[in-house]
């Protein structure tokens, strides 16, 4: 009888060390697909204000560019605005979700997200050893923009200086990407006459994804993605969901609420170019590694229209 290599025992630490090895290996083929392409990120959420959490999103980032991918960080800025505006004793005001801008406002905001959250944002990748560079919609023309003067219904509205992207121009954000660097870029629009307009972040990381032809969109969230109701009363994360799938899950009140206008957004993309989008809870460390380089992943995928016996997640 030929000799067998009696196996080792291995303690817990070293299992541990196993495991993590196995993580690794797993992460391989996804790697290998990816590599070369372009991911925007729209970074927001508790992932934002928890300084732990803001720490493993910039690992992530950092990896994602280490390993030749190339990521795209749009960020919000909210809290900080927020905080800000508390600060000066001016009241906060929102219509349908989105903030009232007026002039005051604005020069805040724009001073907030350009001048403090972004560089932030930058000098923590940069500390990590990724070459970050901080840019506004202003910056090149980055993103064109226009009063928003109508609802999602195409009723009349005011909100102010709160701006409807017309043109996300795309040339600054390759040249960086495609070189070493990844660009972070506050939503702040421009005018054709000069004028700030402040833009959602959700909505300018869905149109720049377009824009560039992105491969992914992920939108780091508070919500562990789209929950369905078990028959045990516990929620289960549904992985993947088409088209149909979604109108299924509006329809049947599964997709309610304030997640409506997160999953039709990330639909669109994917009609328009964007090969996959991912809503993911960010209050999960390290929830972009897990969405990407995992078998299963963490969060709910949308994708254009489902196929038979198709390996989603790869």
């Amino acid at each position: 009888m030929a000799n067998q290599t009696k196996m080792p025992e291995i303690s817990g630490d070293m299992q541990n060390m196993v495991n993590r090895a196995s993580t690794l290996t797993e992460a391989l083929p996804y790697i290998r697909k990816l590599r070369g392409q372009t991911i925007v990120i729209k970074y927001g959420g508790n992932a934002m204000v928890n300084e732990e959490l803001k720490q493993t999103v910039m690992d992530d980032i950092t990896l994602l560019k280490m390993v030749g991918i190339n990521p795209i960080l749009v960020h919000g800025g909210g809290p900080d605005i927020n905080n800000v505006l508390k600060a000066v004793n001016k009241e906060s005001h929102f219509v349908n979700g989105l903030r009232y801008t007026d002039d005051e406002t604005m020069q805040y905001a724009q001073m907030v997200l350009i001048g403090k959250t972004n560089k932030e944002i930058v000098s923590v990748l940069c500390g990590k050893g990724a070459k970050a560079i901080g840019l506004s919609g202003i910056d090149g023309n980055l993103i064109e923009a226009e009063k928003m003067t109508e609802d999602g219904n195409g009723n009349s509205l005011d909100i102010g200086f709160v701006g409807k992207i017309k043109k996300i121009n795309t040339r600054v954000i390759e040249m960086l990407a495609n070189d070493e660097y990844i660009p972070v870029i506050a939503p702040i629009g421009v005018g054709a006459n000069g004028q700030s307009y402040n833009i959602n972040a959700d909505t300018v990381a869905a149109e720049v994804a377009v824009a560039l032809g992105a491969s992914k969109l992920i939108m780091l969230t508070d919500v562990g993605g789209v929950l369905e109701k078990q028959s045990d009363g516990t929620d289960r994360i549904i992985p993947v969901l088409d088209e149909n799938a979604v109108k299924e899950c509006i329809d049947g009140g599964i997709i309610s609420g304030g997640m409506i206008p997160k999953i039709n957004g990330c639909l669109d993309t994917v009609r328009r170019g964007v090969t996959r989008a991912h809503i993911i809870d960010g209050r999960i460390p390290h929830s972009i590694i897990l969405e990407m380089f995992t078998q299963n992943g963490i969060g709910t995928m949308i994708i254009k229209e489902k196929k038979e016996n198709y390996e989603y997640r790869k």
